[in-house]
């Protein structure tokens, strides 16, 4: 949620400020804006300058409309706004000034004890102009500031209570700007004779390559010459540069109408990428160093707790299944938001695993702090190298999905599969799977991207599947087994970009209560994988078709049986069925972007909601 960016070098800043806000859209915002520090002189190093301050509601081409195109200065800070405190305004959006209008400051995360603040600052003179949290920040910079803005940020983060990433610039300091991180993404980009600030490496792999991660209780002073960090007590720290591995071709939507469309595609690209190096033909089992845990370790797991969110959360679903089955492992999922509240038991023998796209997702990283406080060993399942979450674990797998722009996740799915499968591997081979076992598991493993280029062949299916069903108000998914995670996955997609309302079950417990919302106009999307279960789900379907329900059947192909109940069918290559969720999800997907499509829907940034979630 909420994208940062400071620039400071030899380059007219507010290009660079626009284009790298640009690039963070992907994170979510409905609102915009910039501060640009002038120097009166014109020339970069003059001691005199004023702020430029430009903002505005809606999408990023809003914003650069009310840009002048020549807009002079060297130096600012940008920011997209997700709303939390306070509507949606010009207003409201970020920066934002203190009394003086000398300090600008940007924010992303929720200042808790904001009011408080608030209120000891009307006391002492200070006006306030905007409903935001974030206001306060410039106006306690503003209280504490004698002469060293970087001593006033100290000083006012300090009594901040809540999350931040923070920039700030002052008129007075020409070149100079200061940030600071506590539970917000915050990295730097090191290049010649200038530097950047940003809460994602995509604002400025444009530029740079070169980057620095910043931890929570840190504090930078960034001018084109270099950075500077230090803790709150002024303690120097020293940060070592990365390189970042991913490629600006690799962001941009390669001639697919949306990202979202571009990503399920990769999908026959991603899966191996997240496989490759780790299959081992000679032990049929798989390679994972990056788990830190030596083969006795593992061997002492007795229970194993997946805690996640959103999409990240039904992949651990089903991984939560297969361990169970195949590594006969205990295994329980659980939402990091919740978990996180429950004061936690932590047992001997218990491994965590969090699972995030990003590696910034503020639930699963409070969740995974928690278990750490207790005891817990906590392994990371992500795919932004350098994010907090790898960081701060123990161990884990990055699953190499590459950049994913579009909100709604797909490629990272079933990646976070592919490394979770692999994980019940190596765990399974290491009890009780014996080699042929492991042998057949690697095969269906490698046949996973041949498959789906074939499912993909038949987007026209779905595509018209679609043109026939997107005016209904109301769906229901329903799978059973390893698959009805995959069915609460097919209704999040169609909630999220379709703004459908869509409901996922167990098709077992649709006649415990859900059998009463089937009616002609409630069509209801069933997955039916040549499996063990397929016969009870086939049974549930007929019980749909009774009350006159519309029946969707995704099944393997050939399935006649499903085929002479469901109304439409949609059908995937045979594989074991333990494979089948790739085969399953990836449908739906296409399903929901087809959907989304006739609706006229903003299929990359869908209404209020945001790529990586960094406030609770």
């Amino acid at each position: 949620m909420c994208g940062i960016i400071g620039y400071c070098g030899p380059k007219a800043a507010s290009e660079m400020l626009l284009s790298g806000l640009k690039r963070l859209e992907y994170r979510g915002y409905d609102s915009s804006g910039i501060s640009v520090g002038q120097q009166n002189s014109g020339e970069p190093h003059s001691s005199e300058a004023t702020l430029s301050i430009y903002k505005k509601e809606g999408k990023i081409a809003a914003l650069r409309s009310i840009v002048p195109q020549e807009l002079p200065g060297f130096w600012g800070i940008g920011h997209t706004r997700w709303a939390t405190h306070g509507g949606v305004t010009d207003v409201n959006a970020h920066p934002h000034l203190d009394c003086t209008g000398e300090i600008a400051i940007c924010h992303n995360g929720i200042i808790e004890n904001y009011m408080a603040l608030k209120e000891r600052l009307e006391k002492e003179g200070h006006q306030f102009v905007s409903d935001t949290d974030s206001e306060v920040v410039a106006h306690l910079v503003e209280s504490f500031y004698t002469g060293n803005l970087e001593s006033a940020v100290k000083a006012a983060v300090s009594l901040i209570q809540g999350t931040y990433g923070l920039l700030v610039m002052h008129a007075q300091h020409p070149n100079e700007i200061i940030g600071a991180r506590n539970g917000s993404p915050m990295v730097l980009g090191v290049g010649e004779g200038e530097m950047f600030i940003a809460s994602d490496v995509s604002a400025m792999i444009a530029h740079t390559k070169q980057v620095v991660y910043c931890e929570d209780g840190e504090v930078v002073r960034l001018t084109p010459q270099g950075f500077h960090v230090t803790d709150l007590k002024d303690r120097p720290i020293d940060k070592s540069i990365e390189g970042i591995s991913w490629e600006l071709e690799e962001m941009e939507k390669d001639g697919y109408d949306h990202y979202m469309l571009k990503e399920i595609y990769e999908q026959v690209d991603s899966i191996p990428r997240a496989m490759s190096g780790r299959l081992d033909d000679t032990q049929a089992a798989a390679v994972l160093g990056g788990l830190n845990m030596s083969e006795r370790e593992l061997l002492a797991v007795k229970r194993i707790v997946i805690l996640a969110a959103g999409t990240s959360y039904y992949a651990g679903r089903v991984a939560a299944y297969l361990l169970e089955s195949l590594a006969r492992i205990p295994c329980t999922t659980e939402l990091a938001s919740e978990l996180r509240y429950r004061n936690p038991l932590v047992e001997e023998g218990t491994l965590y695993l969090a699972i995030s796209q990003s590696g910034e997702t503020i639930d699963t990283l409070m969740a995974l702090r928690e278990l750490q406080r207790k005891g817990g060993r906590v392994l990371g399942i992500c795919n932004v190298v350098g994010s907090t979450i790898p960081r701060e674990s123990d161990g884990g797998v990055y699953i190499h999905s590459g950049p994913e722009i579009a909100v709604a996740s797909t490629k990272a799915f079933t990646s976070q599969l592919a490394a979770l499968y692999l994980f019940t591997l190596k765990m399974a081979r290491m009890r009780h799977m014996a080699w042929p076992q492991g042998k057949r598991f690697i095969s269906g493993l490698r046949a996973l991207p041949g498959n789906l280029a074939q499912i993909l062949q038949n987007a026209p299916a779905l595509e018209a599947l679609a043109q026939k069903y997107h005016s209904a108000e109301s769906f229901l998914f329903l799978g059973r087994g390893i698959n009805f995670p995959v069915a609460l996955e097919g209704a999040l997609k169609l909630k999220e970009i379709a703004y459908i309302h869509a409901e996922g079950y167990s098709a077992a417990e649709i006649k415990h209560g859900p059998i009463a919302l089937i009616n002609p106009s409630t069509p209801s999307f069933f997955i039916v994988p040549d499996d063990h279960l397929r016969d009870k789900v086939i049974s549930n379907m007929k019980e749909i078709k009774a009350r006159k329900g519309p029946v969707i059947a995704l099944c393997t192909q050939g399935d006649q049986a499903v085929a002479a109940v469901a109304d439409d069918v949609i059908t995937v290559p045979p594989c074991d069925e333990e494979f089948t969720p790739f085969h399953m999800v990836l449908p739906l997907q296409l399903f929901a972007y087809y959907c989304a499509l006739q609706l006229g829907r903003d299929v990359d940034q869908p209404r209020n909601l945001a790529k990586s979630v960094t406030v609770e």
